[in-house]
């Protein structure tokens, strides 16, 4: 029999940085496969034959999203984390708890508020704000489903103060797990909710792309439920008060505004996108929303679980006193994640319709046509991660936030002016997107060079020089494999297209490898290791 306790006291144990980078990119991986595949099947459902549905069922998600993102989101981790650290690790728990306690009850109570204040105004957010290019039924839709989906805000919140606390102390098993769930209660509720629900023989639902926002809310709970999981064994003294008086909480609430406040500013593009997309093509606004979600696998995957990963331990070198060893970390993330998103964008780029063809049977050369150009937003928005954290690992939330109100107001600028003004349409929102995120991370890195002296030294320079003229000649191996194995009708099924696919990526990849090992980039240098070791490991011998 399985004993519970000591399986969660395993899954709960600290984990070094490479291990829990491991962990988090691998669950990433799961999490965007499984989205794949919710997309996949919904796209099955609805995107040829109800577009209008489906694009209600996007801008419903807008609203509730923006308001998690502004109020909590990464707002919390890169506020929270640093604060909470710096109790841990002078021993004092108390104020820990406090702290922690504190904020948990306060986010809960705030978006608790905010989910009923969406559910009352959802008509005019819809009809005004996020969807007003929608004919009047997808509006109607759009605006019950918001309605359902409203307790998002909430749930996130909960399941976020307690993920955060296990990134603070290096626990990342159920924090890993949480988005996989997530995207679990989706699919139950596009494969069985769409049917309708029954209970004890009576109808209580009827089922329809409702269904699918009924999974989502089933899917939050998923997520809070296992995210609670990971608080066993750390000693979480949970008062149902807020200790106003405490110092912690305070410098928190300081610091939070401007994260939260970069944050709604990041989001309020997407709300603009989206208003933008509405008054387009019917399926425009899921066209945009599935290109951008499938550039933003890569990003999760290589930025956001890198940086995750490398946060807490950044932040505790400057709690040591010890800004040396930060630069040389930071050198070292910033390394591996170009060296790992150059590769991606080629691949992307250039097999733009196999991917596509992954969410959408048969693919959809609309969709194709905008992740071509959003391909390029990959590397800059992997980038962008690990810089902004760099600024919040030294307790500076204004500065990112300055840079995001200037790029962002480009970028809405742009979007405007190239979709509608120059008769771009969706293209223009995705070229917007492509300058603003290079103009970013160059401020970014302008500012992180004056800040940390020799931060971007010859030597980084070189090894970021070779990466690029590597990744050159994978785009050229690409460009003949794709045209050797081209998407034809033939593979309009996930089964036909996944084997040319994975043969165009792993002939890439080797010549990726090779000539990273021609041109001395020590960040191949594990990888030839691990191959070495699995190709010519000598078998155990027993006695």
């Amino acid at each position: 029999m399985i004993n519970f306790r000591a399986t969660l006291s395993k899954a709960n144990k600290r984990l070094p940085l490479k291990l829990a980078a491991t962990l988090l990119a691998g669950s990433s991986l799961v999490a965007s496969l499984l989205g794949l595949f919710r997309d996949r099947l919904l796209n099955g459902l609805y995107y040829t034959t109800y577009p209008t549905g489906i694009d209600a069922y996007t801008v419903a998600f807008t609203i509730p999203d923006f308001m998690f993102f502004i109020l909590v989101s990464g707002a919390l981790s890169v506020t929270f984390i640093p604060v909470f650290n710096q109790r841990l690790a002078t021993g004092n728990k108390k104020s820990a708890w406090e702290l922690s306690t504190s904020l948990l009850n306060l986010l809960a109570l705030v978006t608790l508020a905010v989910s009923i204040l969406i559910i009352v105004f959802a008509d005019p957010l819809v009809r005004y704000v996020v969807g007003p290019g929608l004919d009047e039924s997808s509006r109607s839709l759009a605006v019950s489903m918001m309605r359902v989906i409203a307790i998002n805000p909430f749930l996130f919140a909960v399941a976020t103060v307690f993920a955060s606390m296990q990134q603070a102390v290096g626990r990342f098993a159920f924090f890993a797990l949480a988005p996989v769930l997530y995207n679990i209660g989706i699919i139950i509720g596009a494969l069985f909710f769409t049917n309708g629900i029954t209970l004890f023989g009576v109808p209580v639902f009827d089922g329809g792309i409702m269904g699918v926002a009924l999974g989502v809310v089933l899917g939050s709970i998923l997520q809070l439920i296992v995210s609670s999981l990971g608080l066993y064994g750390m000693g979480f003294d949970y008062r149902f008060k807020i200790y106003w008086k405490n110092k912690g909480l305070r410098q928190v609430l300081r610091l939070l505004p401007p994260r939260s406040l970069d944050q709604g500013i990041d989001y309020v593009n997407s709300i603009v996108e989206t208003n933008l997309a509405s008054r387009m093509a019917a399926g425009s606004v899921r066209a945009y929303q599935q290109a951008t979600s499938l550039s933003f696998v890569p990003i999760n995957l290589i930025g956001v679980a890198i940086s995750t990963a490398a946060f807490p331990k950044m932040t505790e070198r400057l709690g040591q006193g010890r800004p040396d060893l930060f630069k040389k970390e930071l050198q070292a993330v910033l390394r591996v994640i170009i060296w790992l998103a150059l590769p991606v964008t080629v691949i992307a780029y250039f097999a733009r319709g196999y991917l596509v063809n992954f969410i959408q049977n048969g693919g959809d050369q609309y969709m194709a046509s905008i992740l071509a150009i959003l391909a390029l937003t990959i590397l800059f928005r992997s980038i962008y991660f690990i810089s902004a954290r760099s600024f919040y690992a030294q307790q500076d939330t204004k500065t990112p936030l300055y840079i995001s109100i200037f790029t962002i107001s480009l970028n809405i600028g742009l979007a405007i002016w190239f979709s509608m003004g120059l008769s771009m349409g969706v293209y223009g929102l995705a070229w917007a997107a492509v300058i603003v995120s290079a103009v970013e991370v160059g401020i970014l890195f302008f500012i992180m060079s004056r800040r940390i002296n020799g931060l971007f030294d010859t030597v980084f320079v070189n090894a970021v020089t070779r990466m690029a003229s590597a990744a050159g000649f994978m785009a050229i191996a690409a460009y003949i494999l794709v045209s050797m194995f081209p998407l034809n009708a033939a593979d309009q099924s996930f089964f036909s297209s996944f084997p040319k696919f994975t043969l165009i990526v792993g002939i890439s990849a080797v010549v990726y490898i090779i000539i990273c090992r021609l041109f001395r980039i020590e960040e191949v240098n594990p990888i030839l290791k691990r191959i070495r070791t699995i190709l010519f490991k000598e078998p155990s011998v027993k006695e």
